[in-house]
């Protein structure tokens, strides 16, 4: 009506999830418009899909099993090579500054100890305590054949969460190198299409100079 306000124009609307297959695969749908490097990178794109799917599993297995293999061998030296003893704190720890808390609970302060090392000789050195303890308190230390201070070996928490660590890893390290692989693609296909709009536009521009 004349005069009136003019309707609102609703929002464009994303596409249904069934059409999404359709858009996410319209180099493979004939079309007019369609050209041959289009086809091509189409089905490049389904080989690296197809190429990630596949090759993600096995990397995690073939890594994760490789550094299941290697860590297992490092924890059995540790343990050959690795001695737990005690020492006494020659000096007070210091106190953390919110007693009771998760932090002073996690917290530790290197501190000197005394204790002896597997040959029998009487040693000194820092290792990290807990909060507040008291000079001649004794701590639980672990050191190796040589008598130098040293962490306990892995156990197998630790060995299977750092198993786990490099298996993603591995997966995420195929995905990154299929979408590098893609975007290369992309890119290469991408220049040789402008450098045949390139050409074909000096092969018409003249015409249509002339013409007009």
């Amino acid at each position: 009506m004349a005069g009136g306000t003019p309707e609102a124009q609703s929002p464009a609307e994303d596409p249904p999830p069934e059409d999404l297959p359709r858009i996410m695969l319209w180099r493979l749908r004939r079309s007019a418009l369609r050209r041959r490097n289009d086809l091509l990178q189409g089905w490049i794109g389904i080989g690296l899909l197809l190429a990630v799917l596949a090759a993600a599993p096995a990397a995690m297995f073939l890594v994760g099993d490789t550094a299941y293999r290697h860590y297992k061998r490092t924890a059995e030296h540790q343990q050959q090579a690795r001695q737990p003893a005690r020492a006494v704190l020659v000096q007070d720890a210091p106190r953390h500054p919110e007693p009771g808390s998760t932090e002073e609970k996690e917290s530790r302060y290197p501190v000197s100890v005394r204790f002896t090392d597997p040959t029998g000789h009487t040693r000194t050195a820092k290792t990290g305590v807990r909060p507040g303890l008291t000079e001649g308190s004794t701590v639980r230390i672990w050191s190796d054949t040589q008598g130098r201070l040293t962490g306990p070996p892995l156990t197998t928490d630790q060995i299977r969460s750092r198993c786990m660590g490099w298996a993603i890893t591995a997966v995420l390290a195929v995905t990154f190198l299929g979408g590098v692989a893609y975007g290369i693609t992309d890119l290469v296909l991408r220049r040789h299409n402008l450098a045949a709009w390139d050409t074909a536009w000096a092969r018409t521009a003249p015409r249509w100079t002339a013409s007009t």
